[in-house]
């Protein structure tokens, strides 16, 4: 946006409004993958309403938790810290919440680790959106 402000598109360069929206518009999909797939195959797998909710919260807390652990290590610390952490949280949130719900933990497990897996799915689906976002910028800057 402040590339976009600052160097208007003219003559055939430049980032326009249109492309700004288009991008923007993939990051919220993006977003509501990533933050969504855990639950989504945590459901998938049998589990509860509960369990789906503190998947999602799980995932939040992990991924700021996990970025936290991971800053000494400079750039690729947070990163994986976030990555991994997300994923612990989602599981942690889908067994805690099979739990609460009265289930065992074996059952809590199941569901916990398909929360887990969506979640780094979800991961994937927005890097792969990110390398879309790239390549929509670079050809809206060029042409």
């Amino acid at each position: 946006g402040v590339y976009a402000w600052f160097f208007p598109e003219h003559a055939g360069s430049g980032i326009g409004w249109m492309g700004l929206s288009i991008l923007a518009l993939c990051a919220v999909v993006g977003e509501v993958i990533e933050f969504a797939a855990g639950a989504a195959l945590a459901g998938k797998r049998g589990g509860s309403r509960r369990g789906m909710v503190l998947a999602v919260v799980g995932t939040a807390v992990g991924s700021v938790a996990g970025a936290m652990v991971g800053v000494p290590v400079p750039i690729v610390g947070p990163i994986i810290g976030a990555l991994m952490g997300g994923a612990g949280g989602a599981f942690a949130g889908a067994w805690l919440g099979e739990i609460w719900k009265g289930r065992t933990a074996a059952e809590g497990a199941h569901v916990g680790t398909g929360a887990m897996i969506g979640r780094l799915l979800g991961t994937s689906a927005k890097l792969v959106i990110g390398a879309v976002m790239v390549i929509i910028a670079t050809v809206d800057a060029i042409w």
